[in-house]
């Protein structure tokens, strides 16, 4: 069982993490390996599915070069600092570099107790597991940054929750799994030293051109910043709800980390919420922007040491800093809506536009992917599909007739057409899809909704007629009312 482990990470001093060993699995079983990310690690998928293999994702065996840690880590959690974090139920075994050179961590989450618990146990319980696996899956088909998900296994233990169910692990890969939280655990510290190292650690592993830059590490924080503001739209784009932007929630690598409470958004409207333990709306889908801004401002108070030697300065430029956030956000937001739209160039009024579009979705209750879906079709000279889904079909006619006035450039319409769809997803983790398939798994013990559902959204953008169920929106009695984060 070759991992080819480089870990660079365990590498760093002490008190950027701690060992760690996974808890007794009673009778591990494989749920599934994701062979295509298994040969992308240089891995053989049939050796993972191995009894060695299974052995080593249930974390029974070490695997040779491995050097399991929890890394220690702060953060805001709904507004209020905790000075220590770090990885309560997460083991990151090591990092290898993938058949395309790029360095990725292999972890394992929900594999007992670690330095880090405090009270939790450690685990994850089996609903979780399959929702974080199918979602960041999902998230990667549908080209938006995200950790992976390499593997599941049970682990024949029961984990005690609101009601005892079946324990699981997911091993998971990330660019890393550094956070804004881990330079707020060296900051709280006023550890100048361990900042600067950490750092540097980031700019060698995510952004080298940083490293040539006059100021590297004003580089740094510009390029965490510019990452956020795209990934925070690209959620926006697919009705996607994080659930739990916590600051120890955001990877300075880009990339979509930590799926607990996480949802699609069905009607559109920018006060929804699922995530059961989000009651004020802190995370809402239309929040998520502002508290990406108010995230990003914790990373470059972690910061200002490392941006001039007086606060002052320092300050100003991490204000100079932030203020790029919002045109990058709406940069990215504005032109993603209009590629949904099929608008092939800018124009002033796109923006009016759109405002109005969004406007009269809210008012009419217009399920989000199946209506920009369905302007493909009337682009094509098909409207009815799109009208249909608004209460008041004539506050569709009133905007579509600007709309249509608005394409007015040559491209054809099968060819809009047919770029509308390339970034209008047909398919989405359908929430009450997504429920009803964790509980086939933990009540049944039958995976195959949920192999189903991984093959559907494998591809997002076809149209796949034999599974237009998983495009539906809920009944009312399948509503999914509220999400849970599993710990």
């Amino acid at each position: 069982m070759t991992f080819r482990f480089d870990n660079s990470y365990a590498r760093l001093p002490a008190h950027f993490h701690a060992p760690a060993a996974a808890a007794p699995a009673r009778a591990p079983r494989l749920i599934r390996v994701n062979h295509p990310l298994a040969r992308e690690l240089g891995l053989d998928p049939a050796m993972l599915e191995s009894a060695d293999g299974i052995a080593i994702l249930s974390g029974q065996t070490v695997a040779e070069g491995s050097q399991p840690i929890a890394l220690a880590y702060a953060g805001h959690q709904f507004g209020n600092f905790v000075p220590q974090l770090g990885d309560g139920r997460a083991i990151l075994l090591g990092e290898v570099i993938d058949t395309q050179g790029r360095r990725r961590d292999i972890q394992l989450k929900g594999a007992g107790r670690t330095f880090y618990s405090r009270s939790g146990d450690g685990n994850a319980a089996l609903g979780p597991v399959l929702r974080e696996y199918l979602v960041s899956e999902t998230m990667a088909a549908l080209g938006i940054p995200t950790t992976r998900a390499l593997a599941a296994v049970l682990t024949g233990e029961t984990i005690v929750r609101d009601a005892e169910l079946p324990g699981a692990i997911i091993t998971r890969v990330a660019a890393s799994h550094i956070r804004v939280g881990t330079f707020q655990f060296f900051a709280a510290r006023e550890d100048v030293d361990a900042l600067r190292l950490l750092a540097d650690h980031v700019i060698a592993r995510h952004y080298p051109d940083a490293s040539s830059a006059d100021r590297p590490y004003r580089a740094l924080l510009d390029a965490v910043i510019a990452a956020q503001a795209r990934l925070v739209a690209q959620w926006l784009l697919i009705g996607f709800i994080h659930g739990v932007m916590n600051t120890d929630n955001v990877s300075v690598a880009g990339e979509t980390i930590d799926y607990g409470p996480c949802a699609f958004m069905d009607e559109y409207d920018p006060a929804t919420v699922f995530s059961s333990i989000d009651r004020a709306g802190r995370y809402a889908y239309g929040n998520q922007p502002r508290i990406a801004h108010w995230n990003l401002t914790r990373l470059a108070e972690a910061m200002l040491p490392l941006l001039a030697d007086d606060s002052d300065p320092a300050i100003a430029d991490a204000q100079d800093a932030l203020a790029a956030f919002g045109p990058a956000f709406e940069r990215a937001y504005h032109g993603g809506l209009r590629r949904k739209l099929g608008l092939a160039s800018e124009e002033a009024g796109d923006i009016d536009l759109i405002s109005e579009l969004l406007t009269k979705m809210q008012q009419n209750q217009v399920d989000f992917t199946l209506f920009f879906r369905a302007l493909g079709d009337a682009v094509a000279g098909d409207e009815e599909p799109a009208r249909a889904l608004f209460v008041d079909p004539t506050a569709y006619d009133e905007w579509a007739a600007r709309w249509h006035a608005r394409l007015s450039d040559t491209v054809g319409g099968e060819d809009r057409r047919a770029a509308m769809n390339a970034v209008n997803p047909a398919f989405i983790p359908r929430n009450h899809h997504v429920e009803a398939m964790i509980a086939a798994a933990v009540e049944r013990d039958d995976f195959g909704p949920f192999e189903e559902m991984l093959a559907v959204l494998a591809h997002p953008y076809d149209d796949q007629p034999d599974y237009a169920r998983y495009a539906q929106p809920p009944l009312a009695h399948e509503r999914v009312a509220a999400t849970f984060c599993g710990t």
